[in-house]
């Protein structure tokens, strides 16, 4: 080969290595971007009975630095660190929200009981039964707001999740796409790759794991495959698939992710879809967002529940017996819209004991033998039996009634307390209505011969059923020592612990400092009667009595949730503390996740990434080679016309 054909291939193997290096250097800054560097490699020689002679250099390939192995660190890194934080982004406002020291529920629930205790010592005046429901009323309203700015967020998280889907959608279509220009740019060559093309996928696919974990491999003719879930493949070949944002089939207000596989769509379990925003997202609403609103909403309940039970006890201003102060939300039964339409199961869930309630949602499915009852938080099952059932079936406070026909398969999600806030409200309408009286009130005659003494008495609801309609006398027989003219069908007496029963119309001893019931009515007696002595029991007038009023204030500091461990404010605090932990461990491992995540990009870009001074460097290095090549070509011109001077 002549010396101006050699001159040629090293001028062009420099002007490759000239524009790659511009390249790199005007794209250093554009994501995604790796490094690509000219390898050049020596040209055939020439050769005879003389030895081989060089016929100058060729470009084998124009090299893109990129691991995969790194790469791959750095997407696993990206879909954590992302998911972090958008669970952080999310639970920071239900923190801000249930710690709020001046609009929270605590200064609510203090002010309310406050209230309360003012109505005994003003023994139930006008002025403080009007500021109690004035209390009362600021207390719905803070269940109610804060329950309002736990569904606007729930609201967000549906958009929050709608728009990631669309990106995933999106991000498939154009990796896929990607796929079939690299392919058939390539066409099977592994050396001669479009490489901004394959750095625009490798973009593409880090983007898609901001969105949702994606698991990459290698496919046919140089492809991506791309899975995600629980293996769900995204992206096969030039093929794509697609997620959509829908409606849960047991909650139509809830938006789930589902898989499009023709004209199916297939929902994905929450627990499948880990990493990236859409993972993250999911697991805050699973973990914390429910649980905080049932947990808003179980104390909620709770005090409405056990509040209008004490209620119910006393008599208001009027004389009548006392109705429901708050109202008490119901639980909240749906079914699955995929249920067999030939079934006509019907659900009912009635709270029936507040104290035991949790912060669980249920599931209620019938396998095609039996009902069971499944617990979410935990997956505890209950089977239904007997069923058809002869009464409803107790589970953690809720009676369960399951009436109807039902098919295998059919299910249901019960949520008893998500709307426990919601529909706290106050049910008087009038402060006349408190019934801040006992309806009873005991005396002891001043005839009376004895030291006998009768308690002021309490009533339990029992007592709802046969009120007294006058009054009843208890009257002493010194001879046998019992006591005769008990209310109701029978009597208990309890002395040091020990509780014994009696019969309607049955003798009853007297004992001092024994506790009796009778008819609902509870009351000691001390000290020791004379023969013939009377003990009064009678119904209240409900002038200047406060009892029930009183027994309504302890209510606030009486372990009642938790199955009698907890105070409603204790209950929040819990809820609180719980909320505030997570919100902290979530940031801490967010920071953490954010660290290792810039570790491993810092470890991909020493690879792939574009150094300005050595890419400086190295335009020097071809600028210098280029003259050379073009000196070579120059001399073998001068050779050229020196031969052909030769000739003339």
């Amino acid at each position: 080969m002549s010396l101006l054909s050699i001159g040629k291939t090293g001028l062009f193997a420099a002007q490759a290595a000239l524009s790659t290096t511009g390249h790199n250097i005007t794209n250093a800054n554009v994501a995604g971007y790796s490094r690509q560097v000219v390898v050049q490699e020596t040209a055939i020689a020439m050769g005879g009975s003389n030895g081989y002679i060089g016929t100058g250099t060729q470009i084998a390939q124009v090299k893109r630095y990129s691991d995969e192995f790194l790469n791959a660190q750095v997407r696993t890194a990206q879909a954590s660190s992302s998911s972090l934080e958008a669970y952080e982004t999310q639970v920071t406002q239900i923190d801000n929200l249930l710690a709020d020291s001046t609009s929270g529920l605590t200064p609510a629930l203090q002010d309310f009981f406050a209230s309360v205790q003012n109505l005994t010592g003003d023994l139930g005046g006008v002025p403080s039964r009007g500021s109690l429901l004035t209390s009362a009323g600021t207390l719905a309203s803070t269940f109610q707001g804060m329950n309002d700015r736990l569904e606007q967020i729930r609201a967000g998280v549906n958009t929050e999740l709608t728009t990631s889907v669309a990106l995933v959608n999106t991000y498939a279509t154009q990796i896929a796409d990607l796929n079939d220009q690299i392919g058939k740019l390539a066409a099977g060559d592994n050396l001669n790759l479009p490489n901004d093309l394959l750095d625009k996928r490798d973009q593409l696919v880090m983007d898609l794991n901001k969105q949702v974990k994606a698991t990459v491999m290698p496919g046919d003719n140089n492809s991506l495959t791309v899975s995600i879930g629980n293996g769900q493949p995204l992206v096969v070949g030039s093929s794509s698939f697609q997620l959509a944002a829908t409606n849960s089939p047991t909650d139509q207000t809830r938006v789930t992710i589902a898989y499009v596989t023709g004209n199916k769509i297939v929902p994905i379990a929450d627990d499948a879809m880990t990493g990236g925003a859409i993972g993250g997202i999911l697991e805050f609403r699973g973990k914390s967002l429910d649980a905080a609103q049932n947990s808003l909403g179980r104390v909620a309940i709770a005090l409405a529940s056990t509040f209008n039970a004490q209620h119910r006890l006393g008599v208001d201003a009027n004389g009548n017996p006392g109705g429901d102060f708050f109202t008490v939300a119901p639980a909240e039964v749906t079914k699955n819209v995929h249920n067999n339409i030939t079934s006509t199961t019907a659900i009912g869930a009635t709270v029936s004991d507040p104290t035991k309630l949790t912060t669980s949602d249920y599931k209620v499915d019938f396998d095609g033998s039996n009902y069971n009852v499944t617990r979410l938080s935990d997956n505890r099952k209950t089977v239904i039996n007997p069923y058809p059932q002869t009464q409803p079936q107790t589970i953690d406070g809720l009676d369960f009634a399951i009436t109807g026909k039902a098919d295998a398969g059919d299910n249901f999600l019960v949520r008893p307390t998500i709307n426990g806030a919601a529909n706290f409200k106050l049910a008087l309408t009038d402060q006349s209505q408190v019934a801040a009286a006992a309806p009873i009130a005991t005396s002891v005659p001043l005839t009376n011969t004895g030291t006998g003494k009768i308690s002021a008495g309490t009533v339990d609801k029992n007592y709802l059923g046969a009120p007294l309609s006058g009054p009843a006398t208890l009257t002493y027989d010194g001879a046998s020592g019992n006591l005769s003219g008990f209310p109701g069908q029978g009597v208990t007496m309890t002395v040091g612990g020990v509780t014994t029963s009696y019969a309607a119309g049955a003798a009853v001893p007297f004992k001092d400092g024994a506790s009796y019931t009778a008819g609902g009515i509870s009351f000691t007696l001390n000290g020791k009667p004379g023969n013939g002595d009377t003990f009064k029991i009678a119904p209240s007038s409900a002038t200047g009595d406060t009892r029930n009023a009183g027994l309504l204030g302890d209510l606030q500091s009486k372990n009642i949730l938790d199955g009698g461990k907890a105070t409603f404010q204790s209950a929040y605090a819990h809820l609180v503390s719980t909320v505030g932990n997570k919100t902290r461990e979530v940031q801490v491992n967010a920071g953490a996740a954010e660290a290792q995540l810039k570790q491993a990009e810092g470890a991909a870009n020493n690879v792939s990434g574009v150094n300005l001074d050595e890419e400086a460097a190295n335009l020097l290095k071809y600028q210098q080679a280029y003259q050379a090549a073009g000196k070579v070509m120059q001399i073998a011109d001068t050779i050229f016309d020196a031969l052909l001077s030769i000739g003339h």
